[in-house]
């Protein structure tokens, strides 16, 4: 059999596959010994590949994981990464992704959130997080031990494929829930406009596993049976580095939030431009900075990529809308264009109400179809809060509230205007500043605090924290503050300045008034002389 696969061949599994186990097989069936995934000088084909997560899924079985459960995944940045998460979708279960950075208080709340049973990963490393009560598996074994045959395990695409938790605004994360058909239909509609891979293609796994949009590389890569590139943390902590790591592995796609991007094309001109085989840059997460993407693309020698701007939530699967960015674009007067709707979904503004919109009023962006997550695990109020059931013309529809603003332009397309609630992202990551100030209010230091995202000139972010103390603090209660955080949220939620004031400004309600928390948090600049 030919390891190459005709467009027909790459079309036919993404088309017909009810979950992302069979698209798997099928693909892996026909790309047999074609590179699947490499992580420094080691790479898997396909076949590889394809026996290593069967094997990993029968251990699994074995450690008592059923169809359903929800399977905890504890690991570096590495190929194991993804052999576990092919692993748990094999065995019928859905992945919880566990990033060994996060706090022991934060993974053990999330494990117990979950009702995890199972984790992948290193028996030491878990042993460490405090996570006692669930059964470790390796994430792989000296092959020596014989393992029962994976039995046949039938899915039909309604069930989880995995919960990324995100944060809360109560101050606990919650946990998104999503199936494997809306993932299916994610890659196929962004595959359909204009994100045309094939087995020649190389994906950078950039993202990390915690976050939706590493949902999208990998599927994508896997759909087209191309070759996923592990990126080590070190290397993308570093743009010098990363940008090295695309010239020598002649990466093909990218996802980057605007704040990396604007950091690759600095890396890019300050290594003299090399010539790279991008053809496609997603770009998502936050507004895109039109002038940072159109100057990239002038430089870049050779056939510049291809740059899509992505726009969606978890609860709709990552992507919603897209546009290729163009000239036009760059020229224009939209500042933030986040294209159309991806053809399983319906994208519509609407008001406080519920009400449509015209086109060209500002309201709440609200998300319709197959790739809206089935709620929040666990948080039947919070869910029938976000996912609403809307009477239309056609029948009732089931609607996500994104709490995004935009408008609809003439063209169809739409406009994205940032955020009407408190929850906003910080370099690329979705952070609700309520769950922030829960945790420093939880410090006996504090009396209250108010959190902010400050924007500077240079179009650097910050994260800042404004603390009343009370009475009997510390001589450096930043230092204090800050460990105190580190040992209880992620590092992207902990605050990057801290600053102090006699008292929090309100409206007239009472409320905290964040308008005024964000102009107490950005530096006044000194007048010139």
């Amino acid at each position: 059999m030919s390891d190459v696969m005709t467009a027909d061949e790459r079309r036919s599994p993404l088309e017909t596959s009810v979950s992302l186990a069979e698209l798997f097989r099928r693909v892996a069936a026909a790309r047999g010994s074609g590179p699947a995934l490499r992580d420094g000088g080691r790479t898997l084909s396909y076949r590889q590949l394809d026996l290593c997560t069967d094997r990993l899924a029968a251990r699994m079985v074995a450690a008592g994981v059923r169809p359903g459960d929800r399977v905890g995944i504890l690991l570096q940045r590495s190929a194991e990464t993804q052999i576990s998460i092919l692993a748990v979708l094999k065995a019928g279960a859905a992945y919880v992704p566990l990033d060994p950075s996060y706090p022991a208080e934060r993974l053990r709340y999330l494990v117990g959130d979950a009702e995890i049973r199972v984790v992948v990963g290193d028996a030491e490393d878990v042993a460490a997080k405090g996570l006692t009560d669930v059964r470790v598996v390796a994430p792989d074994d000296d092959g020596t031990t014989e393992v029962p045959p994976l039995p046949h395990i039938a899915l039909d695409g309604d069930e989880l494929a995995y919960v990324i938790y995100t944060s809360g605004s109560t101050g606990a994360p919650k946990g998104c829930m999503v199936t494997h058909a809306s993932v299916l239909e994610l890659v196929r509609g962004v595959m359909s406009v204009g994100v045309d891979l094939d087995t020649e293609d190389r994906v950078a796994l950039f993202l990390p596993f915690v976050f939706d949009g590493s949902v999208l590389q990998f599927w994508l890569s896997m759909a087209a049976g191309a070759l996923s590139v592990v990126v080590p943390l070190a290397q993308a902590q570093s743009m010098p580095d990363f940008l090295e790591l695309i010239r020598r592995e002649a990466v093909t796609l990218v996802i980057q939030v605007p704040t990396t991007l604007r950091a690759l094309a600095h890396a890019h001109e300050e290594a003299g431009r090399p010539r790279l085989a991008l053809r496609y840059v997603l770009v998502g997460g936050e507004s895109v900075e039109l002038d940072v993407v159109s100057t990239f693309l002038e430089r870049c020698p050779g056939t510049p990529p291809k740059v899509v701007n992505i726009y969606g939530p978890t609860e709709a699967t990552c992507v919603a809308t897209c546009r290729v960015l163009t000239r036009e674009d760059f020229d224009g007067t939209v500042r933030s264009p986040i294209g159309t709707a991806l053809p399983h979904l319906l994208v519509e503004v609407r008001d406080e109400a519920m009400e449509p919109l015209p086109d060209g009023e500002v309201g709440e962006l609200v998300i319709a179809g197959s790739g809206v997550a089935v709620g929040y695990l666990g948080r039947p109020e919070l869910t029938a809060e976000r996912f609403v059931v809307i009477d239309t013309p056609t029948g009732p529809v089931r609607y996500y509230r994104t709490g995004d603003l935009a408008r609809r332009l003439p063209d169809g397309s739409f406009e994205y205007l940032g955020r009407n609630d408190q929850q906003v992202k910080v370099r690329g990551i979705r952070v609700e500043l309520g769950e922030v100030e829960t945790y420093l209010r939880a410090h006996e230091m504090v009396r209250d605090a108010g959190a902010t995202v400050v924007d500077t000139a240079a179009g650097a972010q910050f994260l800042v924290a404004c603390v009343v103390l009370a009475d009997q603090a510390p001589e450096k209660p930043e230092k204090v503050l800050r460990q105190h955080m580190l040992a209880s949220l992620p590092p992207f939620m902990v605050p990057d300045r801290y600053q102090f004031v006699p008292e929090l400004p309100s409206t007239d309600s009472g409320k905290l008034d964040r308008r005024a928390v964000r102009e107490m948090a950005t530096p006044r600049r000194a007048p010139r002389p």
